[in-house]
Formats: C-alpha cells, structure tokens, sequence
C-alpha cells in the first residue's frame, strides 16, 4: 500500500504533435498519492493522448513524468512497473476464463505458483469476481468484463492505475457501478487514479478534477471548487465552449 502524502502522479510541462498537429501544449499537473483525479474533457481532448505519454506508449519530446516519484524517462521499466493500465479499448482474451487471463497477465509480470495465486484471488475479491472465475470472458457482460480488466491491472500490485473511458458502451447502472469500485479502491487500498472521462456524472464533488480541452489544461482543483455554485455539467460546458469560440 502506499503510504500517504507525496505524488503518486507527476506531470510537467508536457506536450505531443501528430506532425503538425498539437495534441498536448504544456500540460502539467499533479496528482497527490491515494487521490482520485478525474480527467474530463470532450472526446478529442487529448485524454488518449496523455495515456498513451504516461504508458511510454508514445514518448514526448519534452517535459517530465513521474510515477511515485520514479522519471519514466530514465527509470521506464522501475516507473512501468508501478503503473495498472485499463485501457479505452477492451483488451481482455475472451476465449480465456476470468482466472486465466489474471494469470496470463501475472507471468508477463514475472508472476507464478504460491505468489501469483494469491494476488488473484486478492484482485477478484476487490472487484467481487470470484464467483465468475471460472467463466469465459465471452459469457461476462460489459460491466463484469471491465471489472476483470480492473482486476487484471490490480494483480502486481501497482501504485497508479490509469483508466481510459473505462466505462465506454456500459449502461447506466453498470457504469455507477464500476465508478463506485474505483473510488473505493482508491479510499481503501491507497492508489492513486486518473480516470478518463467525457462524462461529468462520473465525477463526484470531493474528486481531484482536472479539465482538459484541446490539449490543454482549462481547470485543476477540487470537482466541488471547479463547478462553484452551478452543476459541473453547466461549467464544464461553459469552459469548453468558450474556449471554442
């Protein structure tokens, strides 16, 4: 578990370009350890973007990352190892069962007998998937198939997780669901998250917010200051389409 106070998440003075399209100007922002940040910005925002930066999936040209105090660009596999990554897209093996794919995944980590065993089972009694173990992946519904790639990225016991849109394609109900499992994660076993969204109602009023739009950072601070004294929704729609104009 990670202790308290300090950063769990550092980004600074980052940019991207696709050529010669900017994707990300001169974001910075921190996360403070065993904090939930949501990240929300319209689709476009550069969310995807970022992700793919903290995951070295892409490399920026300049600027500085931290994980858990690690530079992901001197130290990448010490920081990587640090990291629980749900992405966007889902990713699991669907002709696996539930326990086989956290399996596969902890031998990529250097993972097996006694020790990978028991960090399954830990990951599926967080995201109350035991009883599903023994399903295919291909018989799970949305929310039950997001809820084992959550487990998944628990099982080597990361600092960080990072979820892109995790709750995409998943009825109200079930994205509530998922919504509530991280936070408590976050509140119970001391992770750091940044959560990706286009969606204000998966923001709640104690959560680290930060807005971003078109590459940049619009706003940054607790959800319940961001929104002052309108719905999140109404401010969240008043910073972007003024910067739009």
């Amino acid at each position: 578990m990670t202790p308290d106070g300090g950063s769990g998440l550092t980004v600074s003075h980052v940019s991207y370009a696709y050529g010669s399209k900017e994707a990300l100007k001169d974001v910075s922002f921190s996360v403070a350890r065993r904090r939930f940040c949501a990240l929300l910005g319209p689709n476009g925002a550069g969310k995807s973007t970022l992700f793919a930066l903290l995951t070295r999936l892409f490399v920026s040209p300049d600027g500085r990352i931290e994980v858990a105090g690690i530079d992901l660009a001197r130290t990448p596999r010490a920081a990587l190892a640090r990291i629980g990554i749900v992405f966007q897209q889902p990713t699991l093996d669907l002709e696996l069962t539930v326990r086989r794919n956290l399996t596969y995944f902890a031998a990529l980590h250097g993972l097996s007998g006694r020790a990978a065993a028991q960090r399954i089972e830990a990951a599926l009694d967080r995201l109350d998937m035991r009883e599903r173990a023994d399903e295919r992946a291909r018989e799970l519904n949305g929310g039950h198939r997001r809820r084992t790639e959550i487990a998944r990225c628990l099982v080597h016991n990361p600092e960080v997780i990072l979820l892109d849109e995790p709750t995409v394609g998943l009825d109200a109900a079930s994205r509530r669901a998922i919504t509530d499992y991280v936070h408590r994660l976050c509140a119970e076993d001391g992770l750091t998250v940044l959560w990706a969204t286009h969606l204000v109602d998966e923001v709640k009023p104690e959560d680290q917010l930060l807005v971003l739009h078109r590459g940049r950072i619009l706003a940054e601070g607790l959800a319940a200051e961001v929104a002052g004294d309108r719905p999140l929704a109404d401010a969240f729609l008043s910073m972007t389409a003024a910067e739009a104009s």
